[in-house]
């Protein structure tokens, strides 16, 4: 399996992504193409004493960087080293797509470069958080501000299958981010989104409210873009602030210092099942081939989790099964 990896996207590019890439070649039997600029790549390896071996280079001259507009990839950044991935996977020279750059820059390419499965109306970002029974999926994170009922009823069936085929979550429980768990709360978008949600072949359970989706009341939470990017960054921000909270606490005096290496073993189970890191990327659900969005600041760990992420998303056929849910809606 050949997987097109963005190397100069994201805040610690080139060298963690090249680093996560050789994890990622080694830990699961897969082919990484590093798309960028070969003399910087193979410098960056040298220099670092990375091996490249098992790996292969596609040589891309350009960079998007986070203020360049994200349509620029379609012609004034044509060949910059995400555009260049992207052309991979949809040329079948690549069989998925990995990038930790512009978030704006990868819907526009999933959509117009790789294109959307047939059928689907918009693709939608998702992401695995953390919750207190166990983690869920959220989406749409922030591919569309603006949403209509039965796009919001597609996000349901594209995590329920997601969810079962990568996650190995026996009929996902997909829930409706609202104002109140009543079927009459609501806009009119969330309103006829219950009654397209509750008609679609998934284990729908109804409205849920912003505080109860921590609890891990379901495995997915389906919500439009900008309520979904809202969201997220809210719980990023909450969750940082509380870590710097108890860490005030804990460093008081010398019997909260004690205290703290008591409970060292426990705080640090919590931080790391809070870490993006562990997750690895976001996957553009709709698209007609993989395609995973890592955080920006990843690094290597995270890059190698991406990797898995894109090797469960091709072997499970995720694709397959949301065409087939398709026509069945």
């Amino acid at each position: 399996m050949r997987i097109a990896i963005d190397a100069f996207g994201g805040d610690n590019a080139p060298l963690e992504i090249i680093k996560g890439a050789r994890l990622g070649a080694d830990e699961y039997g897969v082919t990484p193409v590093l798309v960028g600029d070969e003399e910087i790549i193979k410098k960056c390896a040298a220099d670092n004493n990375i091996s490249l071996d098992g790996m292969e280079i596609k040589h891309a001259d350009d960079v998007i960087s986070m203020h360049d507009e994200p349509t620029s990839i379609l012609k004034a950044k044509k060949d910059c080293s995400m555009a260049v991935a992207f052309r991979m996977v949809a040329d079948g020279e690549a069989d998925a797509f990995l990038s930790a750059g512009s978030t704006g820059a990868v819907v526009v390419g999933g959509t117009l470069i790789i294109k959307r499965i047939k059928g689907i109306k918009r693709v939608a970002l998702a992401s695995m958080i953390p919750g207190l029974k166990d983690s869920f999926l959220m989406l749409d994170i922030g591919a569309n501000a603006d949403s209509r009922p039965e796009m919001l009823a597609q996000y349901g069936l594209m995590a329920s299958v997601y969810l079962e085929k990568v996650e190995g979550r026996e009929n996902p429980s997909v829930g409706l981010l609202n104002i109140g768990t009543e079927e009459t709360k609501g806009d009119e978008l969330h309103l006829a989104a219950h009654k397209f949600l509750s008609e679609a072949p998934i284990n729908f359970i109804g409205n849920i409210e912003s505080r109860e989706i921590m609890k891990g009341e379901c495995d997915a939470v389906i919500t439009d873009g900008f309520t979904g990017n809202i969201a997220l960054k809210l719980i990023e921000g909450v969750t940082s602030s509380f870590f710097k909270l108890l860490k005030g606490v804990f460093y008081k005096n010398l019997k909260t210092k004690l205290a703290a290496l008591t409970l060292k073993g426990g705080l640090s189970e919590v931080k790391k099942k809070a870490d993006y890191e562990e997750v690895g990327g976001a996957p553009l659900l709709g698209c007609s081939k993989p395609v995973i969005k890592a955080h920006g600041s990843s690094k290597a760990m995270a890059i190698k989790n991406a990797i898995h992420q894109a090797v469960l998303y091709t072997e499970k056929d995720v694709i397959g099964q949301i065409s087939e849910g398709l026509s069945k809606m």
